[in-house]
């Protein structure tokens, strides 16, 4: 696809000051112009935790080298989707009302991850693939391996695609034990990600991600690595009715993935503390 829209690919280092030669003007982020000069890049990679860029006068997607290979492959999609989607190159030049607004460059980075999507995940076919065995994290993680994907990038899709109609929730996180936690843990923000399912969003709207990290840290042991913790949950729904979720969480060693997938409604079970070891 790069080739095809003969878009150059190049290297910089989070790490190096050095790692550009040339300037980069008028490049902007969410509405706020960060490069002048190649000496800002560092800094401005810190600031706005950048990955990726792209760079529509000049045609060139710029990667971080220090992150994992695997992670290329994302960035670089998401890249592409950038320089595909006409109206995108005329925002990240310059400021306009549009470009100020919190709202545009959320849309812009949705698009450009649907268009990551689409590429990476083979169309249709990773849908009709993912649908066709039961909902758990083990086939998340052999579909990861086949597509050639991060993990989190595939549990994304999968709860979003696969087995529609199925309420499904993913969260990506630290370690949600207690005595596992970063110094830096915020409470009112435990989670990286908060992945919703259609029929999740539809039905279990209210749900937050603090509510449902603390459902996980409830079921999950201090384990340093591997699946840490398995269990059948109870989740009210948006008209308060209780249904139950089976979830399970994987601890990678670096970020906890977990996924709920809905089982049956569970009007005779009482919420409680929201959650029962299975």
């Amino acid at each position: 696809m790069r080739e095809l829209l003969k878009l150059d690919r190049h290297y910089y280092s989070s790490t190096n000051d050095g790692a550009i030669a040339e300037t980069v003007s008028r490049l902007k982020v969410a509405g706020q112009q960060i490069l002048t000069r190649p000496g800002l890049l560092k800094t401005a990679i810190l600031k706005f935790s950048l990955k990726a860029l792209y760079l529509p006068d000049q045609r060139r997607i710029l990667l971080d080298q220090e992150e994992p290979l695997l992670k290329h492959r994302w960035n670089e999609a998401h890249e592409i989707g950038h320089s595909i989607i006409p109206w995108h190159e005329g925002m990240m030049l310059g400021d306009n009302k549009q470009t100020l607004l919190p709202m545009c460059h959320e849309q812009m980075e949705a698009e450009a991850n649907y268009v990551a999507g689409r590429l990476l995940f083979a169309g249709s076919r990773f849908q009709e693939e993912a649908s066709s065995s039961p909902a758990d994290l083990g086939r998340v993680r052999s579909l990861a391996k086949s597509y050639g994907n991060t993990a989190t990038s595939t549990l994304w899709r999968y709860v979003e695609e696969a087995h529609p109609g199925r309420p499904m929730f993913a969260l990506v996180s630290g370690h949600p034990h207690a005595f596992r936690r970063e110094k830096d843990f915020d409470p009112l923000n435990p989670c990286r990600y908060y992945i919703r399912s259609p029929a999740f969003r539809e039905r279990f709207g209210p749900r937050s991600a603090v509510e449902l990290f603390q459902i996980v840290s409830g079921y999950c042991g201090a384990q340093q690595g591997g699946y840490i913790g398995k269990a059948e949950v109870v989740v009210a729904d948006a008209n308060n009715v209780p249904h139950t979720f089976r979830c399970e969480t994987f601890f990678n060693r670096y970020q906890a993935l977990s996924l709920g997938v809905w089982q049956e409604s569970a009007t005779s079970v009482s919420t409680g503390n929201g959650y029962k070891v299975a």
